[in-house]
């Protein structure tokens, strides 16, 4: 199955009360025990980033329709209402989290809603669930100069480290943004695999820095949430957010082109 196309799920926070911050991209926990129980249902089988783009890189067997479950920023939601549901069914998934917003002496402020602290990340590590980066601050890399891109890289990588005694092997870009520089560097740092957005299945052609997730929010009623996972109707369902990504995506480009060129006049 290295040519599988994969749905690789993009979670943020699981939670009955977000903050307004979160809200659109929060799932309530009802919700995500019910989609679980589907991808149970389904037969699916969850793997790991890690345990995909192990297989991809060497051509590696997959099991019978493989669907990921990854969890975005660290919200505290992760580790109270998704790991009981996740551990029920034994399902794999991973957790990319934003260290200077998590609970603890890293904390840079900045966070969006209650996030887990260090003690529930290494409960959710000793669960079997993988923990990815996804940078310091949470700022667009893309738009970073080349010195506070590799700090957000590194400063990760070694907290995660430093605090779970493991290094992380895989990236999740802050916002889905990401570029040929941002994703060298994510290679250079040591990260084996990084995931954008762009909401449509991943499959090997798409190299380990940029396989491509599917958005999960709290309007994704449990119908489209099986079309997600079956592969169907992918492009229909997010051809709102494809067009909105396209216009930002021309306004990013100008504003990075501006900031380079105030750069070399200084």
């Amino acid at each position: 199955m290295t040519d599988a196309r994969v749905p690789i799920l993009m979670y943020h926070a699981v939670s009955a009360e977000p903050s307004e911050a979160t809200r659109a991209l929060s799932v309530t926990p009802t919700a995500f025990a019910e989609q679980m129980a589907m991808i149970a249902d389904l037969g699916l089988t969850p793997v790991s980033t890690a345990e995909l783009a192990e297989r991809w890189r060497y051509g590696g067997p997959l099991p019978d329709r493989p669907v990921l479950v990854t969890f975005d920023d660290g919200y505290e939601g992760v580790h109270r209402h998704a790991l009981p549901v996740l551990a029920k069914h034994s399902f794999a998934a991973t957790v990319f989290v934003t260290t200077g917003w998590l609970r603890g002496p890293h904390n840079t402020g900045g966070e969006l809603d209650t996030m887990l602290d260090w003690d529930q990340v290494r409960d959710l590590a000793s669960a079997g669930v993988e923990i990815g980066g996804h940078s310091h601050t949470h700022p667009q890399l893309d738009q970073l100069p080349d010195d506070r891109l590799r700090q957000e890289l590194i400063l990760c990588k070694e907290i995660v480290q430093d605090e779970l005694g493991s290094v992380p092997a895989s990236f999740a870009y802050p916002y889905g943004y990401s570029s040929r520089r941002v994703r060298e560097a994510v290679h250079e740092t040591g990260y084996g695999q990084a995931l954008a957005v762009n909401n449509g299945l991943a499959r090997r052609r798409q190299g380990p820095y940029a396989l491509t997730r599917l958005t999960v929010r709290r309007s994704t009623g449990i119908g489209e949430f099986a079309r997600l996972v079956e592969g169907r109707r992918i492009a229909r369902t997010f051809a709102g957010d494809r067009a909105l990504t396209k216009g930002y995506a021309l306004v990013r480009r100008a504003r990075q082109v501006r900031r380079k060129a105030i750069r070399s006049r200084v």
